[in-house]
């Protein structure tokens, strides 16, 4: 007998982060580059996302933006500074340690859905629970199902990525990101190949399912609508945050 799919409302991470940050950075810097070409990056970003909000990092391209969102989503390793997740430090963790917090506490959104196009919009979702590896094929399945009904793709499952439009497609990254029930999810401008309707359907989407579950959001964004509904706005410039 296979186990229910969870509901929506039911699909949320432990509790545990202090004060309810589920991610937090203290004087984060990061260099590119070698001898006379080398670049200061970031320069001593301090950051702290809390559990149900939604932090909206604005600025010029170039800025750090998404330097930064590397760094706190355990992509990139910073040349100095502090990352924990969920009260875990995580900054100078091994690279095992950094792949399997990630699986099982960030979920990643991108401008680009990077779906598996020779597969199903069901079998996209599903590819990180596989990587996690804690749920029964059946119960993958179905935790799959539950949340293509929730993005409004119910009956779209069985579909390549292919067969799908771009706001669908976007979607089912969306759902993706939910899979392992994490507790922090990150957006790299997840609207910016979007059409005005379709970036409103995402991004509303997207900050009510990590509401209704307690999840931090952090997206990086170019678009002042989707930035002035987010909870609280993270101006950068020059690889610090500013006033």
């Amino acid at each position: 007998m296979s186990a229910s799919p969870p509901s929506p409302s039911s699909l949320l991470p432990d509790p545990g982060a202090a004060a309810g940050f589920a991610l937090r950075c203290e004087n984060l810097h990061r260099y590119l580059g070698q001898g006379e070409g080398r670049v200061h990056v970031l320069r001593g970003v301090s950051f702290e996302a809390r559990s149900g909000h939604v932090t909206a990092i604005v600025g010029p391209s170039g800025c750090g933006k998404s330097t930064t969102l590397y760094l706190l989503g355990l992509l990139d390793q910073p040349d100095d500074g502090s990352i924990w997740i969920r009260d875990r430090l995580m900054s100078n963790s091994s690279d095992l340690d950094r792949t399997a917090a990630r699986c099982a506490h960030i979920g990643f959104v991108f401008q680009f859905h990077f779906l598996m196009q020779e597969f199903s919009a069901l079998d996209n979702i599903m590819m990180p629970m596989r990587k996690l590896g804690r749920l029964t094929e059946e119960q993958m399945t179905d935790q799959a199902q539950s949340l293509l009904k929730v993005v409004g793709l119910g009956e779209k499952g069985h579909r390549l990525a292919t067969q799908l439009s771009g706001g669908e497609q976007q979607r089912v990254a969306v759902a993706r990101a939910l899979a392992n029930q994490p507790a922090i999810i990150l957006a790299d401008e997840p609207t910016g190949n979007l059409d005005v309707k379709n970036s409103g359907i995402v991004f509303d989407l997207l900050t009510r399912l990590a509401k209704e579950n307690g999840q931090a959001v952090v997206l990086v964004t170019h678009n002042p609508d989707i930035a002035n509904r987010c909870d609280e706005i993270k101006p950068m410039r020059d690889g610090e945050f500013v006033r």
